[in-house]
């Protein structure tokens, strides 16, 4: 039985049901523990959360409630204690998840593998009848819009020259957020307003249905978004006619763990570049002798580019790990050693500041970053950016682990100039900062081959052919 993927359970609700949340409740809770549960803006929530509850508290765990809130300030709130959020993330309505945390960190693999196997087994766990939790609403929303304010107005605000007051860094910024109808709705407004910016946020009611927009943020689904903030659509300008004339844009998916940044021409910035540019920042800022940033496999060397001038050095782990790579990098690490950011494209761990990925932050922070640079243009002018590609090959399910032991050895074979990485998938360098990445994909019948360089195309088609003929050989 396996129940959790690289971002907790999460399905339709068929299966992300009721008696499997009290299932949950029950492996997961214990007598003396504390968990914070909260849920996203979902219909399905509020009795996945009720039955959440009642399967942590017959298990003996004391509850307290924070109802909707951002899965970042559920994380927040799970500091010192445990937590659940019930969220399906960018995932469609019909969706719902589980997310399991502790003292700020998503629960490891052997901690979710722990859980599982309880479900599996069917033990019910329940604590004796006078031995059962208590539950109480919790509010924190407000402390976590204060922490994330006060996190960033110490990294980045100026001393003004009147007193000793720390000023306003997002003064005179004007922001569009698209809150997507999520959570993020509820904090990236209000806390970027906080910091000085003025800011018009669209799609800003929380909305379990998604009306304005896919939950999740892309080119495609921002494309309103995108002509709101180049002064084009008249159907999402504000009360007041305001559109156009933005310093830039953000947008959240309903959760707010994932952020997507675009300039004020409403173009999106490339995720990679945005990682590149926050890494590169806490890189510079660290006093450690041995800055580190952790990122995925499928990140872009331009990073590693930025972190390496920045004098900090790149370390990757398999994608939804990034605080396993956390734990790893600081076991491996010696006294000069810090881990100064932690990354996958979309999803930011300001280690700082918490150790959970957190959008809220990452939106306060690129705003910042702005705000110091002039321009969106001049924060990413010292990134190269060369041409990026996505493919999937088509592969069935049991053929992938025969699949990806081949590529071992064809791939390097096929490019005997490349620096390869075989820890998580394929990965091959090269040494004009071009690379290629090839995986499993973990939910699809597809092998997934991602490629950056300035020659792009032929690099795909080469290694496309080399992964074609392992799947023809072997499936």
């Amino acid at each position: 039985m396996t129940l959790f993927g690289t971002a907790g359970i999460r399905g339709p609700v068929d299966e992300v049901s009721p008696s499997l949340a009290l299932s949950i409740g029950r492996a997961a809770g214990e007598p003396g523990e504390t968990f914070v549960v909260g849920r996203d803006g979902r219909e399905t929530g509020p009795a996945l959360a009720a039955a959440m509850e009642a399967g942590l508290e017959s298990a003996g765990a004391d509850v307290r409630r924070v109802g909707e809130v951002p899965t970042p300030a559920l994380a927040f709130a799970s500091q010192g204690r445990r937590g659940v959020m019930l969220t399906a993330s960018h995932n469609p309505p019909e969706d719902n998840g589980i997310k399991l945390f502790v003292d700020g960190v998503e629960y490891d693999s052997d901690a979710e593998q722990t859980i599982d196997d309880r479900v599996a087994s069917d033990d019910s766990r329940l604590a004796r009848w006078d031995e059962w939790g208590e539950s109480e609403r919790l509010a924190v929303l407000d402390r976590y819009r204060s922490a994330v304010e006060t996190y960033v107005r110490e990294q980045f605000g100026a001393r003004s020259r009147d007193d000793d007051a720390l000023a306003d860094p997002l003064a005179g910024l004007r922001i569009a957020v698209d809150c997507g109808n999520g959570v993020g709705a509820l904090a990236t407004p209000q806390v970027l307003e906080r910091l000085g910016a003025e800011v018009v946020a669209i799609n800003a009611s929380v909305d379990g249905h998604f009306h304005g927009r896919e939950s999740k943020p892309t080119p495609e689904t921002l494309s309103e978004f995108t002509e709101f903030l180049a002064g084009g659509s008249e159907a999402r300008r504000g009360r007041d006619g305001a559109s156009g004339d933005f310093d830039l844009g953000l947008a959240h998916d309903g959760d707010a763990d994932r952020l997507v940044v675009l300039g004020p021409d409403g173009d999106v910035i490339h995720e990679d570049t945005v990682l590149a540019v926050v890494a590169a920042r806490y890189a510079a800022d660290s006093d450690a002798d041995d800055p580190v940033v952790v990122t995925t496999p499928n990140a872009s060397a331009r990073i590693d580019e930025r972190v390496r001038v920045a004098g900090g050095r790149v370390e990757r782990v398999r994608l939804g790990s990034l605080h396993e790579g956390i734990a790893r990098e600081r076991a491996r690490g010696s006294d000069d050693t810090e881990i100064v950011f932690a990354a996958e494209p979309w999803k930011h761990i300001h280690t700082a500041f918490g150790g959970w990925i957190d959008g809220v932050a990452s939106a306060a922070v690129v705003a910042a970053l702005v705000a110091e640079a002039g321009n969106t243009e001049s924060l990413r002018e010292p990134v190269t950016e060369r041409p990026y590609r996505k493919v999937s090959v088509e592969c069935p399910d049991p053929a992938k682990s025969d699949v990806m032991a081949a590529l071992e050895g064809d791939l390097p074979e096929a490019f005997p100039d490349a620096t390869v990485d075989t820890d998580y998938g394929v990965r091959l360098e090269f040494a004009d900062a071009s690379w290629l990445l090839v995986r499993p994909s973990g939910t699809e019948p597809y092998v997934r081959l991602y490629a950056e360089s300035d020659t792009v195309d032929e690099l795909v088609a080469e290694a496309r052919a080399v992964i074609e003929t392992a799947v023809s050989e072997t499936a």
